[in-house]
């Protein structure tokens, strides 16, 4: 009888366990934060950043470390720069099996990701940041910090790998389109209020006319590339996301192959057709066509808005070939401009987790005062980044800073600080794609096929449905999205449950039959 019952008991934990929520849920250690921060011993930590050659972000660096120093003397922070994201994951991989990683990381939730799949080198931050002492504004933490509701919660949603934070917000931007007003109009159009995608290909298409010199109509040159988008990868998941299609699941489920996207790349293989768009990894930098006259649509991150015009502060080309037009800077195209979706991107930080818990506390102190409003106002204001904390965003400095749009054209170039409104005004319109081990190949394989397709049609392949067939599955393997594992089964199908809910109600009735039946055994008995 007792066998029985265990039985019964164990079925039915079977059963609440299957009807749960977190089918395959990796379940990770729990950072302990020490009770006191230990003042009496020197600490040294490394710090790995990433900056675009901008020398401006690196004083921005520089001085972070230096005032957070001045705050905990005994605190060394040594720095080392990267001018690539992937070669920070390339080198965080290299260093994970030696135990050799830097302490605080400046990355991506993708990468965080993929690093997480050794052993648990990464630092969940939950308890760190609601610590009464040394969290998010905490009581002990020697600088002002800000509070947890202080970092915009859109931007630290990002940071969550399994409902778990693993990394807290740097720097947030968005894409925008910068667009040369002046050809627009030459070409017979005015800017509709809220850009579209079928607007943009038209123009594109009607700008296409040249002359029999081989010279186009528009620039009077015989280069034109009419749209040139810098991330393809965030093209196709930017037009999947506005068109409510599959791309993939918190879990991890692949949906990326589906008539949605089949349908985009058809579309975008008759406008490379025309030549009428194309890619930065196959043509150039957007902002250098764009300055040079060669292109009217450009497509790029807001964090690349010094770049962008003719009065640029920041320029890859020679001044010879700076075309004077008007710039207009707005957001992305949509399908549905009613309802803007765009995506949030920019880096994050991730501590890594080491021997001795004070260090880690260490590094946890240096990441927030990455938060800080001088650190977050200061780094904004090389490129168009947006402060991720309220705190920073409502300061007296910043407020200054965005309110003396286009008093010059360096600190105060009105291009960089449109975009950034351009991102504040649409927070509520920014999404992020799911993180999980392979998220970020899911990526590559996103921007690889709108590559492909592109490439193919200029090499004068046909495109069709067949031609899709094949790439869903070459892409899938070469980035080896069918060997992605998914923790997110989902929900038990409905003839599942039943199935279930009548087996337990089955061993349910069994062992009252049994007990029942010992009960009258031993009356009888007696």
């Amino acid at each position: 009888m007792k066998k029985r019952i265990l039985s019964l008991a164990l079925l039915l934990i079977l059963v609440l366990s299957m009807f749960s929520g977190c089918h395959g849920a990796v379940e990770r250690a729990a950072f302990v934060v020490p009770e006191e921060f230990d003042t009496s011993k020197n600490y040294e930590i490394t710090f790995w950043a990433k900056n675009d050659t901008n020398m401006s972000q690196v004083a921005v660096y520089k001085q972070a470390i230096e005032d957070f120093q001045k705050c905990y003397p005994n605190i060394t922070v040594n720095m080392r720069l990267y001018t690539d994201y992937g070669r920070i994951y390339n080198d965080v991989i290299t260093n994970i099996p030696t135990d050799t990683t830097p302490n605080v990381c400046i990355t991506y939730p993708d990468h965080i990701a993929t690093y997480m799949t050794g052993n648990n080198c990464v630092v969940p931050l939950d308890d760190l940041m609601a610590d009464k002492k040394y969290g998010l504004g905490g009581s002990e933490v020697n600088f002002d910090s800000p509070a947890k509701e202080q970092v915009v919660s859109k931007f630290m949603e990002e940071g969550k790998l399994g409902g778990v934070q693993y990394a807290i917000p740097f720097m947030r931007s968005t894409e925008a389109c910068y667009i040369n007003k002046t050809y627009v109009e030459k070409l017979g159009y005015t800017l509709p209020e809220k850009l579209t995608w079928d607007f943009v290909f038209e123009v594109s298409d009607a700008a296409m006319k040249k002359n029999d010199e081989g010279v186009y109509d528009v620039n009077g040159q015989k280069i034109l590339i009419p749209f040139v988008y810098k991330s393809t990868d965030n093209m196709m998941i930017q037009m999947l996301q506005q068109k409510g299609a599959g791309y993939s699941t918190p879990g991890g489920t692949i949906e990326i192959f589906n008539d949605t996207t089949r349908a985009l790349l058809l579309e975008i293989a008759e406008h490379v057709k025309l030549r009428s768009f194309s890619t930065f990894k196959i043509e150039s930098y957007p902002a250098d066509l764009l300055n040079a006259g060669q292109c009217i649509f450009a497509v790029d991150s807001t964090a690349g808005a010094t770049w962008m015009g003719p009065d640029a502060p920041l320029m890859d080309i020679s001044e010879d070939r700076v075309v004077d037009f008007e710039l207009e800077v707005m957001p992305i195209p949509q399908f549905d401009p009613e309802h803007p979706q765009m995506i949030s991107q920019g880096p994050s930080i991730c501590i890594f987790n080491k021997e001795d818990p004070q260090e880690v506390l260490a590094s946890w102190l240096f990441a927030q005062f990455l938060l800080t409003d001088s650190v977050q106002v200061g780094y904004s204001q090389t490129e168009g980044y947006l402060p991720v904390t309220t705190k920073a965003q409502q300061s007296e400095a910043y407020l200054d800073y965005v309110n003396r749009s286009g008093e010059d054209d360096d600190l105060y170039y009105w291009v960089k600080l449109e975009v950034i409104q351009i991102l504040q005004e649409h927070t509520a319109d920014t999404f992020v794609t799911p993180v999980f081990n392979g998220s970020a190949s899911l990526r590559d394989a996103a921007g690889q096929m709108i590559e492909n397709v592109t490439r193919s049609v200029r090499r004068k392949e046909t495109v069709d449905d067949a031609y899709i067939d094949k790439l869903f599955a070459d892409v899938s393997s070469l980035y080896r999205l069918d060997q992605v594992e998914s923790t997110d089964l989902g929900p038990l199908p409905d003839t599942s449950v039943w199935l279930l809910t009548v087996l337990c109600c089955t061993w349910l009735i069994l062992g009252t039959i049994a007990i029942v039946r010992k009960i009258k055994e031993n009356k009888q008995g007696s």
